[in-house]
């Protein structure tokens, strides 16, 4: 299996862990746990390959992703009664698969259109959309309105890989690269709640004070 290869089902896998964890802290049946999986583990990279124009997407190419969110949704179903805290757990699960996947997706993106731009892009919405998924789905309150930063960890990581393969960087150094640079932010941004400065202008006016 080749690096990228292994980056790909390591993320749909972690992701598709987080999803199952929702579903478990929603006490849904084993169903609801796979279709949490299967959406939260896929998400992001179907929407990576809508974007660049490849049909069919990847897990309709190779069906082993499929398989691989059934069996960690199962795994989750028989476990999760067991995890002390399975929201942390999941935040956690969730930044390890942000940093596979803003590589991986970065990857598939500089590969497809050989644009610098382009891979950066798809890095951050590989690694992002799919937990975005998971939190509308859940009803639970988004990753991205959470105070610490989160989309900025998948853009760095998503660019220090970009810039490590321009400069000519074997394939193992720039992934890595790409990969602790992001978990060391979202690392940092959940320990020590790393954030960026707000918005602290007036909040906007109730919609039917404008109308």
């Amino acid at each position: 299996m080749t690096l990228l290869a292994f980056l790909d089902y390591a993320g749909v896998a972690v992701f598709a862990a987080t999803g199952a964890l929702a579903a478990s802290r929603k006490q849904l049946d084993l169903i609801g746990f796979v279709f949490f999986a299967a959406a939260t583990g896929m998400g992001g990279g179907t929407l990576r390959d809508l974007v660049l124009g490849r049909a069919p997407v990847f897990w309709v190419v190779n069906p082993t992703y499929i398989l691989v969110c059934v069996g960690i949704a199962l795994l989750v179903y028989l476990t999760a009664h067991l995890m002390e805290s399975r929201y942390r757990l999941l935040i956690w699960l969730d930044a390890i698969g942000l940093s596979a996947y803003c590589v991986m997706g970065a990857a598939k993106g500089l590969a497809a259109s050989g644009s610098p731009t382009v891979a950066i892009v798809t890095g951050t919405l590989t690694a992002t959309f799919g937990g975005v998924l998971r939190d509308i789905l859940a009803g639970e309150p988004s990753v991205l309105l959470r105070p610490e930063v989160y989309i900025s960890c998948a853009l760095a990581g998503a660019c220090v890989f970009t810039a490590a393969h321009a400069i000519g960087l074997p394939l193992l150094v720039a992934s890595a690269a790409g990969v602790l640079t992001a978990f060391a932010i979202r690392s940092g941004a959940l320990i020590f709640g790393w954030t960026f400065p707000r918005y602290k202008a007036r909040p906007g006016r109730p919609p039917e004070d404008v109308m």
